[in-house]
């Protein structure tokens, strides 16, 4: 802890450093001001300075305390964070979108608390742009000036009878909204007070109204700029709550969103989900057929102005008062609906819902049967090498054939000794209660192309690998083939009938048609068993 503090009080002064350079802009100028002011305001000059010395040392006390705490919370955050393998030296890698087959890196700024703090600063000083105008966007639609939404409405409803002005839109938008306010700030119309010969302060109405405006002339005021508000003012604290209130809405609006729409799409409800996704593809397909018919423009105009007269206060009081009337006809004296707790649903609305539900109740047929598959696994065996018997080995997902890619690595085999051990693929669930051998042992052998094996049609359907004289060992499949036999003969009594007729130097080519040639070390059996998806109720 004495490090981590010692490591944390050795950065603060060069962050205070840094924290005085970008917030105290104005140390030179107040004080070039100061050295070129008149003689008669000096003593009004050093009381700003020291007023401003004050402020500085409280800003410069403020920063240096959340400096500290951004610190302490860093480092601490550090050690309680669990490692990442895509965070390195406090950056974190994000592959970017391509479509070529070398993978780009973008290296991104992992988490910090300096950083976020310093951040949210920049956010919160830049984004009250977009509150100004979404409060204009308020204002206009609930007819704080009857003459800019009727204005609006005009412009929406010429766009909706010709719908090509809508690319007009944008420049004219950025021509009124941004070059004229730029060049009226530029060339402002003249004031309507007028400095008398005599020093005195007085207005001139008509020498104003006849002199009107005009934009000839030099520039009379300095450009117009956008800059960030400056940090604890009140523009600052304003942007604060503004950004408050939006995170709220947002999070209201997307728990409303969940609990409206997720339950009827997630398919927790499967005869529900099913029939609203029947009923979007069919408006789908319909769209795409008689759209053309739909007469659009209609529509978008109706909707726009039955949405905007909606926020006009007399039709919103009579909105209003329509639904409390509504809701005092279906509530007793107490206000209690009529019917309980819940609320009154309008008759075309229950009527619509009740024939949804009769429609998915009678039409929706769902298959109530879980998918079922078949899952195999291989017994092996290995023949012992003292005692010539055929010892039981492991149960392998794989045959472990000759040419099998871990054989020729020389890997050994993978898996589990007892079939109790052998459990099912994830999310599936045995529907069989025991394992069934596989009877058809040639063809799962021809099927995966096999070779340099000696396939049992009939007995225990044992598959053999076949002794290759080249390895001098028992990984057989060099010269490939397979050999089928009847195996009819214990394996030690066919061992023991090859070498008394002096077959011991033969190989498989050279053998019988009943398969009498020299076996390798490995033999293996296929069995199998039927599985199905196991069937999860409720949502996650």
């Amino acid at each position: 802890m004495d490090v981590l503090a010692t490591e944390l009080l050795g950065t603060v002064d060069e962050e205070e450093e840094a924290l005085t350079d970008i917030y105290d802009p104005d140390d030179n100028t107040s004080t070039t001001t100061t050295n070129n002011g008149m003689a008669s305001q000096s003593e009004a000059g050093s009381t700003t300075a020291d007023s401003a010395k004050a402020a500085r040392s409280i800003r410069r006390g403020i920063f240096k305390a959340a400096s500290l705490q951004d610190k302490l919370l860093e480092k601490l955050l550090g050690q309680m964070l669990p490692a990442d393998d895509s965070i390195h030296n406090g950056t974190t890698t994000i592959p970017t979108i391509s479509g070529g087959d070398e993978t780009d890196y973008a290296s991104r700024p992992g988490f910090t608390v300096s950083a976020m703090s310093n951040n949210f600063r920049r956010f919160n000083a830049r984004i009250g742009v977009v509150f100004r105008f979404q409060n204009k966007l308020l204002r206009v639609l609930s007819w704080r000036k009857p003459s800019h939404t009727l204005s609006l409405l005009s412009v929406y409803t010429f766009v909706c009878l010709d719908p090509y002005l809508l690319t007009i839109l944008p420049v004219a938008a950025f021509l009124l909204f941004v070059l004229v306010p730029s060049f009226i700030a530029r060339h402002p119309p003249p004031p309507s007070s007028m400095l008398s010969d005599d020093g005195g302060l007085h207005t001139h109405p008509d020498r104003v109204r006849n002199m009107g405006y005009s934009a000839r002339g030099p520039p009379l005021a300095p450009a117009r700029t956008v800059k960030p508000v400056k940090e604890l003012s009140k523009d600052f604290f304003r942007n604060m709550g503004d950004l408050q209130n939006v995170m709220d809405d947002f999070s209201v609006a997307h728990d409303k969103v969940i609990e409206l729409v997720v339950p009827v799409t997630n398919f927790s409800d499967e005869a529900l989900s099913s029939g609203v996704f029947v009923l979007l593809f069919g408006i789908c397909v319909f769209m795409s057929i008689a759209s053309h018919l739909v007469p659009w423009r209609a529509v978008a105009l109706v909707t726009g102005w039955v949405a905007i007269w909606s926020g006009h206060p007399t039709v919103a009081a009579w909105i209003t008062q329509m639904k409390e009337q509504y809701a005092g006809a279906h509530q007793d004296e107490k206000g209690t609906p009529l019917d309980g707790n819940k609320k009154e649903i309008p008759k075309p609305v229950k009527m619509a819902e009740e024939a949804f539900d009769n429609w998915v109740k009678g039409d929706i047929i769902l298959d109530e049967a879980p998918e079922t598959r078949e899952v195999e696994i291989f017994e092996l065996q290995r023949l012992g090498e003292g005692s010539g018997e055929w010892e039981p080995w492991l149960f392998c997902p794989s045959p472990y054939d000759p040419l099998s890619a871990g054989r020729i690595a020389g890997d050994r085999p993978r898996g589990t000794r007892f079939f109790e051990d052998v459990m099912a693929p994830e999310g599936w669930e045995w529907s069989e209660k025991k394992w069934a051998l596989d009877l058809w042992s040639r063809e799962w052998v021809e099927e995966r192309i096999i070779t340099g094996v000696e396939v049992e049609t009939e007995g225990e359907r044992w598959v053999y690998d076949i002794h290759n004289e080249h390895e001098g060992g028992a990984n057989g499949g060099a010269h490939g083939g397979i050999v089928t036999g009847g195996g009819d003969l214990p394996d030690p009594v066919r061992r023991e009938h090859r070498h008394t007729v002096g077959t011991s130097n033969l190989s498989w080519e050279e053998g019988d048609d009943e398969g009498v040639g020299r076996r390798g070390e490995w033999r293996r059996r296929r069995w199998v068993r039927m599985v199905k998806r196991k069937n999860v109720t409720g949502s996650g």
